[in-house]
């Protein structure tokens, strides 16, 4: 597999090397002039640091050769063009650069050299270098001629040069070329008949915006001098516009090729934070303790693995705060029992003290998971507007990483997955104060109905859907109401006991009820043992009870019915069978159904 593998970066490299024309460069040329030290005209600040700037781009963007001079004569001008036109035999590309003086005359173009004197207009014939000596040093290489002028400045020796025929004209500027050779380029910075500036730097606009575009890798030559033009046209305020004569084929044709080699050896790139993305979302999706560990199990520290921590403190805020509920509630009817059975006091003062701190432990327990809900909600909303902000340009990668996967956990129950998601979010929003288990029963059917109330939404309740987990995704806060267990009520943002005033207690509305007076017993009544502390109606109930037991079940039924004569709505009622007699449950009541006997029981306990 490994040779198959480097067998195909071989052929990816060939292709890339010898099949695609604009990519290769091959054997690559320059030649850099720079005239500043003028001996008969005044000096140049800036053609020697634009040539020095100029070799240095080209040398860096990989050129074979790069030969910089500086301040020639004439001669040594024509020896430099000489030798380098021996290079250029075996070159693909030449380039030639020159910054400096430079004069046009009866529409041909010259490059003065620094020791020129220019008394009459002749002797630009003897003493300057024409513009067609540099295309023929050029004109061997193959596939691109390049000749760069920095040379459009003002004529120093117009005013003191001698004019041999009156009618011969010396223009401003250089004069318009066309070249006469294919595959060849001449570039001036400024148009032709107009001037260029050296600019305010050390170097002029033109060399600046060369500088940056020229060697941009794969960049065709004439969109990199379309770039330069427009670069020195912003910098001088369209004084100054450079412009290229000649014309290329139609394929591309940049300084700097594309580098095959690091195309060709490179590996895969693997986005680590595109997979962290996509892992986070996927037990994001599950919403359980195990896929969260499975997440921080491959990701164990960064932006989401902190994200995944909170995740799991609200899950285990949640079944902190369920497993409080559930004592509380045991508490509290253990506590009922023992009134109602009229047990001894110290034994119900213990139950009644342990059904305070149960119910203290509850109240701090939904405390602290509203807390990390609300931390939770947070952090997944900053994650949100992030993604949002700055998506990840390289996609995910398709491939599971080794070991526990957090993708494995999701195919076995998607649906409850999905359920226990949104049931967990809209606990998050206040909406749902149960457990989530999964099951989306009637119970997380009402809490979806409540959102859609307070949230304005029209979410179908009877499914737990991906559009319901989304939209309630959404809600940074909370939206429903506090909802509080029975004998709570909402205060703030969390929930306190209700306390009703002497004589009132909590109805099963959850709201204070006054109590009913105990009836005075009748005349000839047999008054209660002084030694029995009960009230009279739990002693009733006993004695009732005790009597169903002796009697079977008519007496049995005959005292149910007359507590459930007594209070309808269930609390302090005894239900008698067969099998002995219990506290009604609460929110249950007693209704006489009539009757009696071991087939037939009298009273029916009748829930909510």
């Amino acid at each position: 597999m490994r040779k198959l593998l480097g067998f195909c970066q071989l052929l990816l490299a060939a292709a890339l090397l010898f099949g695609s024309g604009p990519a290769f460069a091959g054997n690559r040329v320059a030649l850099v002039l720079a005239n500043s030290a003028y001996r008969h005209a005044p000096s140049l600040a800036n053609p020697v640091n634009d040539g020095a700037v100029m070799a240095k781009t080209l040398k860096e963007a990989g050129f074979d050769v790069v030969d910089f001079r500086q301040d020639l004569s004439a001669l040594d001008t024509r020896r430099v063009l000489r030798e380098f036109a021996d290079t250029t035999r075996t070159a693909d590309i030449a380039v030639v650069y020159y910054a400096g003086h430079g004069i046009e005359v009866e529409g041909s173009n010259y490059l003065i050299p620094v020791d020129a004197k220019l008394e009459r207009d002749t002797d630009v014939y003897d003493e300057a270098l024409s513009l067609d000596r540099v295309l023929v040093a050029v004109e061997p290489a193959k596939q691109l001629r390049l000749v760069i002028l920095d040379a459009c400045r003002d004529n120093p020796f117009g005013r003191t040069m001698k004019r041999t025929v009156a009618s011969r004209g010396i223009g401003r500027g250089l004069a318009q070329v066309e070249p006469t050779s294919p595959n060849t380029l001449i570039a001036y910075s400024a148009k032709a008949g107009f001037t260029a500036q050296d600019g305010d730097g050390a170097n002029s606009p033109f060399t600046v915006a060369l500088s940056r575009h020229l060697t941009t890798p794969g960049l065709d030559v004439r969109r990199a001098f379309g770039y330069v033009r427009d670069d020195v046209l912003k910098s001088t305020g369209n004084k100054q516009e450079p412009f290229v004569y000649g014309s290329l084929g139609g394929e591309d044709v940049p300084l700097v090729p594309v580098k095959v080699a690091a195309a060709a050896t490179a590996a895969p790139v693997v986005n680590r934070q595109a997979d962290m993305r996509r892992d986070y979302e996927l037990a994001l999706q599950v919403g359980n303790k195990p896929a969260w560990e499975a997440f921080l199990a491959q990701h164990p520290d960064g932006f989401y693995a902190n994200l995944a921590k909170l995740q799991i403190d609200k899950l285990q805020a949640e079944q902190a705060h369920a497993a409080a509920v559930e004592k509380a509630k045991q508490a509290e009817a253990e506590r009922d029992r023992l009134a109602a059975l009229g047990a001894q006091k110290d034994a119900q003062a213990k139950a009644a003290a342990d059904a305070k701190a149960a119910e203290q432990a509850q109240l701090a327990a939904q405390k602290a998971k509203e807390q990390a809900q609300q931390q939770a909600a947070a952090a997944e909303q900053q994650r949100v507007n992030l993604a949002a902000a700055a998506p990840s340009a390289a996609p995910a990668s398709t491939a599971s990483p080794a070991g526990t996967s957090v993708a494995s956990l999701t195919p076995a129950a998607a649906p409850a997955d999905l359920s226990r998601s949104v049931q967990t979010e809209l606990g998050r929003v206040g909406c749902f104060s149960g457990q989530a288990d999964g099951n989306w029963n009637t119970s997380s059917q009402r809490s979806l109905s409540q959102f859609n109330r307070y949230a304005g939404t029209k979410l179908d309740v009877k499914v737990a859907s991906t559009d319901a987990l989304d939209a309630v995704k959404a809600k940074p806060a909370r939206v429903c109401p506090l909802v509080c267990e029975h004998g709570f009520k909402a205060d703030g943002d969390k929930c306190t006991k209700i306390v009703c005033r002497e004589g009132y207690a909590v109805n099963d509305d959850n709201e204070c009820e006054k109590q009913r007076a105990a009836k005075p017993a009748k005349p000839g009544t047999a008054k209660r043992d002084d030694g029995d502390e009960r009230p009279a109606r739990q002693r009733r109930q006993a004695g009732g009870a005790a009597a169903g037991a002796a009697g079977g079940y008519g007496a049995a039924a005959g005292i149910a019915a007359a507590a459930g004569a007594s209070r309808p709505t269930g609390g302090g009622q005894m239900f008698c069978n067969s099998t002995g007699c219990r506290p009604v449950s609460r929110g249950c009541h007693l209704e006489y159904r009539g009757g009696g006997g071991p087939a037939n029981d009298a009273n029916a306990e009748v829930c909510n």
